[in-house]
């Protein structure tokens, strides 16, 4: 039986704002401290467990990531710079919570005899300790393989009042296994720091993780028998889709059916309930391996390495007298003088300053700027595309500056726009262009003007990543004002 691991890519992250945007949330942002991003650390988590294992057979799938429609570039993206394919990227049309994600993993593995070992997880956690998660995750892949439910409970360091907690009941009997293993007795919801204080002096309660491991068939059966209606509609909506390239695509209209949960709710707190009558062992494994979820500005302070100050600085930072303070500057210097327990974060978009207490409060910035339908609450000024990237640099009334990067072999759709001309300017490697009907190359320095309604289309055929500056102008400058006759990544003619 293999071990089938399931990325939960579905969040927003935005609690990380001004990095972590919903366009390009906190999962594919390099924010640990490495060069991969948290995403991909995930990914590659898993990576030599059968070799740390050789006394019990692990068979180790590729793994199977639920996302957002709307990020299934980045995914591909990220995945290819592992050099990793996925068993599948299964594709959200809107998000639903966890449950459904992972029924509709499950249905992608289960059918012609197989059966593996879901791990369910999501993308967006720091775990520091990787060899000790994997032997986590090797004791309860033997767990879950004789069928029981099995979850995953972080050794509390601290009074946190922002996660919901795991209360472990009796030691369970596994002599398989290398760890511990408890009954998982109740979830509990976030305590008020009265409450937590109890918690910790009874040493029964742990963090909830939100990481699961579960046979695939067990888990729809539990589906099933507790929430029938996100079992139809997932199932409904996962049949009812169909292979596009790299990616799995639901029936939209079913998706938009499905009611949303997450899998605490949805499964696990009614076996707890149940307990024993349901004759399904319901397990918790402690796990102490530097876990977090970099949930809050706060929480990424913790987490990262700090100087001797205790400040965390990333990028072009200076400090005097200052201490406890979290300072990323991505565009511009950053100073911090005589102030402490700050987080400062710069952009080239936006900036913003909150003391970490407060920072459980950024939903308010964030929540402001989707009311106002701000740009800033989507995207960054550097925007990707499936073909590369976009910089906004300048713009006013009837005008607009853009530079673009298209990677080697890639190229922009073939489109027309009802209400904007543009210039191109090459600044970098070689352009082959389509222009109304013709075609021909560009080179550095060389440029093209398309009138107004003019088919056209951007290509690198080099080796080397091409850069154009784009000027537009025109009564209407939106990225709605795209009429595609071809894309090579399948997009919607509204679609960016």
């Amino acid at each position: 039986m293999a071990l089938q691991p399931v990325i939960l890519s579905g969040g927003s992250g935005t609690r990380l704002w001004p990095l972590s945007r919903e366009a390009y949330p906190k999962q594919f942002l390099p924010l640990s401290g490495g060069e991969r991003t948290m995403f991909q650390e995930t990914v590659e988590r898993l990576a030599g467990t059968a070799a740390e294992e050789p006394r019990r057979t692990i068979g180790l799938l590729d793994p199977i990531v639920v996302c957002n429609e709307s990020h299934r570039f980045l995914v591909a993206e990220q995945l290819r710079l592992l050099g990793r394919r996925p068993a599948a990227i299964i594709l959200e049309p809107e998000e639903r919570n966890t449950a459904p994600a992972l029924d509709l993993a499950a249905l992608a593995v289960t059918g012609d005899g197989r059966d593996p070992v879901l791990l369910a997880m999501p993308a967006d956690h720091v775990i520091r300790d990787g060899r000790g998660f994997r032997q986590a995750v090797a004791d309860g892949y033997v767990l879950a393989r004789q069928g029981a439910v099995v979850t995953f409970g972080i050794v509390p360091d601290g009074p946190e009042t922002g996660y919901g907690y795991i209360r472990r009941g009796d030691p369970f009997s596994a002599p398989e296994i290398v760890g511990a293993a408890h009954v998982l007795d109740a979830f509990v919801e976030k305590p008020d720091a009265a409450t937590v204080v109890g918690y910790l002096e009874s040493g029964d309660y742990l963090w909830n993780s939100g990481i699961f491991m579960l046979r695939a068939s067990l888990w729809r059966q539990l589906l099933a028998r507790f929430r029938p209606d996100i079992a139809a509609a997932s199932e409904t909506a996962y049949l009812g889709g169909a292979p596009d390239g790299d990616f799995r695509r639901l029936d939209v209209e079913a998706f938009h059916a499905c009611p949303g949960d997450s899998i605490d709710y949805a499964v696990m707190e009614h076996l707890t309930r149940e307990g024993t009558a349901e004759a399904i062992s319901t397990l918790v494994l402690p796990l102490d391996v530097g876990w977090s979820d970099v949930g809050a500005w706060s929480t990424l302070w913790a987490v990262r390495a700090q100087d001797a100050a205790g400040n965390v600085r990333d990028g072009d930072t200076f400090v005097h007298d200052a201490r406890d303070n979290l300072l990323m500057a991505q565009h511009r210097m950053v100073a911090a003088v005589g102030v402490s327990d700050l987080i400062l974060v710069e952009t080239p978009d936006a900036v913003l300053v909150a003391s970490k207490e407060a920072a459980q409060d950024i939903k308010t910035v964030t929540r402001f700027l989707q009311r106002e339908q701000r740009s800033e609450y989507r995207h960054h000024q550097r925007i990707h595309r499936p073909w590369g990237n976009v910089d906004s640099i300048g713009y006013g009334e009837r005008y607009q500056v853009k530079r673009l990067t298209i990677t080697p072999g890639e190229s922009i759709s073939l489109q027309m726009h009802h209400h904007r001309a543009e210039h191109w300017i090459v600044v970098s490697g070689t352009a082959r262009v389509t222009n109304g009907d013709k075609v021909f190359l560009l080179t550095e320095n060389e440029s093209t003007y398309i009138p107004v309604g003019t088919t056209h289309r951007l290509e690198n055929p080099g080796a080397i990543p091409l850069e154009i500056i784009e000027v537009q102008s025109g009564g209407y400058l939106g990225e709605d004002d795209i009429v595609r006759f071809e894309d090579t990544y399948n997009r919607t003619t509204g679609e960016t």
